[in-house]
Order: C-alpha cells, then structure tokens, then sequence
C-alpha cells in the first residue's frame, strides 16, 4: 500500500523549451528541458509498470518508432512501448505525425530511412489542446513544434529514430524496419463517458486513460486495486497531504487517496494499467447528515478496443 506525491526528473532535449510555465518551475537555464518524468518518491520501491511524463516541444521531434512487447523482448528489453499523449496545449499549427500515408514493404522503409523521403511519407494531424492520441507500439510517429502535452506509456525508454531532421544523432535503421508497422495508423476510437465526472480517453491492454471533471468543494476517495497515477492539469485540491495545482502528479498503489478540491474545481487526467478498466473507483464523499442518500461505488464498463 503506499501513495506518494510524485518526484520530477527533467530531461534535457534539443527540441525543448526553456520555460516550462505554467506547468513546472524548473529553470531549464540555457540548455532546453523537453521532458519531465515523473518518479516514485520512495526510491527504494519497484519501478511502476506505467511511465508518466510531460513533454515540451519547441522544434518538431525525431520521427520514431517504438517496438511492441514481442520484439523488445527479442533484443532483451523487458517490454515495448505503446503511448498515449493528451494535448495540454498547442500553438495554432501545431499537428502530430501518426502512421503514414501509404504501406510501405520492407524495403521500401529501409530506403525512405535511408534517403531520408519517410519525412514526406507521415501522415500529419492537426492537434489543439485537450485532444487524446493513442500510439500503439510500431505505429511510425512524430511530435512537432508549439506542444506542450502528458504521456502516459509502458515502462520503457526504446525509441528507434527513423529521420532527426540533421541533428547527427544516431538512426536506428534495422532495429526501425523490423520493429515498424509501414502502415496508415488505425482509426481511433472516441472517448467515451464513463459517468458524470470520468472520461476514458483511451483503453488499451497496456493502460487505460481517463480525464476526470471534478465539481468546486467536493471531496472524493480514488481506490486503486494496483497502481493508478493522477496528475492535475487545471485548478487546485488536497491530496497526498499537499495542495496540488497543474502539472503535479500522485502515485498510488493498492491504496485509496483522499482528494479536498479547490475552489474552481479539479481537472485531471488519471491513468492506470490495463486490461480491465473497473480497477480504479472513484467515489464522493458525503457529510454524514440524517435523509442524506450515501453514495454507491460506481461501476464502470470494460471494454477493449
């Protein structure tokens, strides 16, 4: 049982950005911070199954690809890499790359690496903030410039490059053509409302992602069976001891967290490991007054993509 207030570890990247408002104080100083990871406080505590970070991005990233369990594993990684990203905020042509715009042999790839053609084979999107991108693992992708948004992903740091638009790092040619699916990305299924206050994002067999609207003043128990992570992205509450505001995050495991919210609400997104999606309840508390109807754990659907 444990539920621990989230530690930070900032990434330095080149594509970063060196003012992290309103989301972290860090002061990335002259070398650009890109990402933030979210750490277990108890450092002396298993490693999560789920990663969770904050991403900022000043110049487009590398265009990658992350290898499913099976393949990891092949190359002894413990595990692959499927993600998922929610867009907290976004300069207006702003646009993610998922999946590419036609499938593409073996070969095919290996020369569009090569010559370095797959920058013009992406399929690019538009994105605008509170949007949800599901990224299965071997769906070819890119982040681009203006991006501020949480990551929700397997416990994995493999990425393999496919073009780094000339900053000589490294490709990672054969390990991207075997681990890639060449291919358009699958059509993602909607959100879904779960019940007044939780929205599934996205549901997969790795993890599940809700957004959660929670109303001025009320006060809630989040029960995670396993381990779940909350981070805020609007307002403010108590939890963990702490008056968390945007950009914080809480660890818990088999524990249930008390959240006090603030006086504009509470916006949060809360991620858990899958494959069932009833592992985490949320329920609001009442004061114990005479006539006053007490509230039933709610339940909620599973279901799979």
């Amino acid at each position: 049982m444990s539920i621990e207030r989230a530690i930070v570890e900032a990434r330095r990247k080149p594509w970063g950005s060196r003012n992290l408002l309103p989301w972290s104080d860090i002061a990335a100083g002259d070398d650009p911070i890109g990402e933030l990871w979210f750490r277990r406080a108890d450092t002396t505590s298993p490693e999560s199954v789920l990663l969770l970070k904050l991403l900022f991005t000043t110049e487009p990233l590398s265009i990658q690809v992350h290898p499913d369990d099976i393949f990891a594993r092949s190359i002894g990684l413990a595990n692959g890499k499927t993600e998922a990203w929610y867009i907290l905020s976004a300069v207006p042509d702003a646009r993610v790359a998922i999946g590419l715009k036609r499938s593409l042999s073996s070969t095919e790839l290996r020369t569009a690496i090569s010559d370095g053609s797959i920058v013009d084979l992406v399929q690019w999107r538009s994105v605008r903030c509170g949007d949800a991108i599901f990224v299965p693992a071997g769906t070819i992708h890119a982040i681009g410039a203006g991006i501020v948004l949480a990551e929700i992903q397997q416990h994995s740091d493999a990425t393999f490059r496919l073009f780094d638009y000339g900053r000589q790092r490294e490709l990672h040619l054969e390990n991207a053509v075997a681990a890639a699916k060449a291919a358009p990305a699958p059509r993602q299924s909607p959100s879904r409302r779960l019940n007044e206050t939780r929205t599934a994002l996205v549901t997969s067999a790795h993890f599940f992602l809700e957004q959660i609207d929670l109303a001025a003043g009320s006060v809630w128990t989040l029960d995670a069976h396993n381990e779940a992570w909350i981070i805020l992205i609007k307002g403010q509450g108590q939890m963990a001891a702490a008056t968390m505001s945007a950009g914080q995050a809480v660890f818990l495991e088999a524990d249930q967290l008390k959240i006090e919210v603030g006086p504009e609400g509470l916006r949060a997104l809360l991620a858990y490991p899958g494959p069932h999606a009833d592992s985490v309840a949320l329920v609001e508390q009442y004061p114990d007054m005479p006539g006053h109807p007490r509230p039933k754990t709610e339940e909620v659907q599973t279901w799979s993509r």
